[in-house]
């Protein structure tokens, strides 16, 4: 099957045997030339593969995993080493957006150019974002990268000793001829088992996508041919002579060796079976995924005022199934120069908001002390009215008791004086009967 391969030149761009010039391998920094180690070139050598021989990188973000396979002296592949991902930023799904702060997924090409002996990040390469599928799909960024330095912020971080190591493969490679080498970044293990599991995922069609060129590498071991065409990855595709692939246009009419799809056709049988019984039995939940250029979006505008040094949550906004948007209280700010310059016009808007406020609240203190003190005089005025009036009251108050006392002590001057009248008429009476009767 290999050898049909090998004729049709589906691998050609894959494998690429070519001289490479001294001046991309010249200019290489002192950590960049170190030799991989005793016990790895003692792996190499007992599968059958040479220091220089091709190589090919796979990352698998679910699972955290850089495989580096080279090429053993039949041309196929094997894998030679595996690292833990120090950092990947973002969720599962691939890269829509600069500043979505997504690894990206997918096929892409790294040639020496892409090579950085000198890189900030201790040793890196550039993976090739965006590659042609991405930009027939209107994907955007810039700068993605494996690198050292165990941080990432859209990148694949390895720590300094592993890039130390993945770096010299590529190195080794290079220097061996390969004229350029392929990295598959996939999801997660595109086993029958992941794949059930993510089968409601809005990325699931994306990644069935990949996956075919996945099963091309699983049944060939040699990396597989890619092309895109009406926006779509092709794989092992030969098109007929004097055409070629279009990522924006129609595919040309394609074939393929018969060894081929008769493979593929035997591997799809097994994966369907395998892919039900998963269906239907019991299976992890999947991990969060990117909800498609929606949340992407939302992420880098937060990506762009965070660049800017503005106070944004801490952590990117995450969209919700539902659609809502989840984002964290903690807020803070990019220490940089942006970021500090942000701080001290912030610092200076804030100082001149409290000076405002401390002269705004001095003339309302002024204000309410002005009416304290008018309402004060006004009622010193009137408590002075008020002492005048009854001041004057008191003069007066002898005269109107006197009336008062003449005239309540009437009525019983009136009385006694009809009192008396009355006694001195009986005792006149008295005395006149008394007369009469001889008393």
């Amino acid at each position: 099957m290999f050898a049909k391969l090998a004729r049709t030149g589906v691998l050609v761009a894959a494998i690429g045997l070519a001289g490479c010039n001294d001046s991309s391998m010249k200019d290489f920094a002192p950590e960049a030339n170190k030799p991989l180690p005793d016990k790895i070139l003692a792996d190499m050598k007992a599968k059958g593969m040479v220091r220089t021989s091709s190589v090919m990188a796979r990352i698998f973000k679910e699972e955290g995993k850089l495989e580096i396979w080279k090429a053993k002296t039949n041309g196929r592949y094997d894998l030679v080493a595996s690292y833990d991902i120090c950092k990947w930023s973002g969720k599962l799904g691939p890269k829509y957006t600069e500043g979505d702060r997504q690894a990206p997924e997918g096929f892409y090409t790294v040639r020496p150019s892409q090579m950085n002996p000198r890189s900030n990040y201790h040793l890196s390469f550039n993976i090739g974002y965006p590659n042609a599928y991405d930009r027939a799909n209107g994907r955007t960024g810039s700068n993605l990268m494996v690198h050292g330095a165990c941080s990432s912020s859209g990148c694949y971080s390895m720590t300094d000793a592993q890039i130390e190591q993945i770096y010299a493969f590529g190195r080794d490679a290079f220097q061996g001829g390969q004229t350029e080498f392929q990295i598959q970044a996939f999801p997660f293990r595109m086993t029958a088992a992941n794949m059930a599991r993510y089968r409601n995922d809005p990325n699931y069609e994306f990644w069935k996508m990949l996956k075919v060129g996945y099963d091309n590498f699983e049944i060939t071991k040699v990396p597989p041919k890619v092309d895109v065409c009406e926006k779509r990855y092709v794989f092992n595709q030969v098109a007929p002579e004097g055409t070629t692939f279009d990522p924006t246009g129609a595919c040309p009419a394609m074939t393929q060796p018969d060894s081929l799809k008769t493979a593929y056709a035997d591997y799809e049988k097994r994966y369907d079976a395998a892919f039900n019984s998963a269906v239907k039995g019991s299976i992890l939940p999947p991990k969060p995924a990117i909800a498609g250029i929606k949340e992407a979006s939302i992420v880098s505008d937060w990506s762009k005022r965070r660049a800017r040094g503005e106070r944004v949550p801490i952590d990117p906004p995450s969209m919700n199934a539902d659609g809502s948007v989840t984002e964290t209280t903690r807020m803070g700010r990019i220490d940089s120069p942006l970021g500090r310059k942000m701080a001290a016009l912030d610092a200076e808007k804030e100082a001149k908001r409290k000076a405002e406020e401390q002269r705004l609240a001095a003339i309302e203190a002024a204000k309410a002390a002005k009416a304290q003190a008018q309402a004060e005089k006004a009622a010193a005025k009137a408590q002075a009215l008020a002492e005048k009036e009854a001041a004057k009251q008191a003069a007066q108050q002898p005269v109107v008791t006197a009336g008062v006392e003449a005239a309540s002590a009437q009525p019983a001057l009136e009385t006694q004086q009809a009192a008396s009248a009355d006694e001195g008429t009986v005792s006149k009476l008295k005395k006149k009967l008394l007369g009469m009767f001889g008393g």
